[in-house]
């Protein structure tokens, strides 16, 4: 688990950082929380679903079965499909809220290194971010913005009482008993389909029905995770995987760029 440092001019001037390379630190995050902006690529490849965190609901790309494993990495650190999630992109940076409500840059201790130490710099000689630690914030602020709009439909979604328990059963082959996976949440479509024209109009204004179409939409990626979990059972008893390594891969997505619009 990330421990994380506020970066502080004064304190780190000097300091470095060591680059992500590859998604190893994900690998055993069975979820990871979405934004709205990146809806429309994450249902090519992931199915949605809502947990609960006190009395709201968080909407997360479930990216594994049991609980502790993230399928879309590889042993390797390799992301297994053609869109990384926003909210991995970022690191080892992520931005924190003070006591006073501000947000404060952050890095992986384990990724921060002393001034004599392999790395790339954290701040410029003239004491500013770094180009590619500024282009991170940059992109961890816009990612914050878009999570504010998408904590907002959610919230919605949820008080209108169109998020319900999710029994999720995932089939596994091979005569195993499916695998049943627990605290995941999903839209009740009866009810969004129920809605009188006054509480539908309600969540439109606040952005609600892309994330309650989209979570409905995203169901029938199920599937992605059975075959990944194959894949990785294959890997662990060193066989050859009948599934192409290379038909799970996209092109690696490390761009620190996504169009949330406005």
């Amino acid at each position: 688990m990330a421990k994380w440092t506020a970066l502080s001019r004064t304190q780190h001037g000097e300091y470095r950082y060591l680059p992500r390379h590859g998604y190893g630190f994900a690998a055993e995050q069975p979820v990871v929380p979405i934004l709205l902006a990146e809806l429309n690529k994450l249902l090519a490849q992931h199915a949605l679903g809502f947990i609960k965190q006190e009395e709201s609901y968080q909407p997360v790309a479930l990216l594994g079965l049991d609980g502790r494993h993230n399928l879309y990495v590889h042993p390797d650190g390799r992301w297994l499909g053609g869109y990384v999630p926003a909210g991995l992109r970022g690191y080892p940076f992520t931005l924190a809220a003070t006591e006073d409500g501000q947000q404060v840059l952050c890095v992986d201790q384990a990724h921060l290194q002393a001034p004599d130490e392999d790395g790339e710099p954290l701040f410029n000689d003239d004491g500013e971010l770094s180009e590619t630690v500024d282009r991170t914030l940059a992109f961890l602020q816009q990612c914050e913005r878009n999570r504010q709009v998408t904590r907002a439909a959610a919230r919605s979604l949820g008080d209108s009482g169109l998020i319900e328990p999710w029994p999720l059963q995932v089939g596994r082959g091979d005569d195993q008993a499916p695998l049943e996976v627990q605290g995941l949440y999903r839209i009740n479509e009866k009810a969004l389909n129920a809605l009188e024209a006054e509480a539908f109009a309600a969540l439109r204004a606040h952005g609600a029905l892309p994330l309650a179409y989209a979570q409905l939409f995203s169901m029938g990626q199920l599937g992605q995770l059975t075959e990944r979990a194959r894949f990785h059972q294959q890997l662990q008893a060193q066989q050859a995987p009948r599934e192409p390594v290379a038909s799970f891969f996209g092109e690696d997505d490390d761009e620190l760029t996504f169009d949330f619009g406005d």
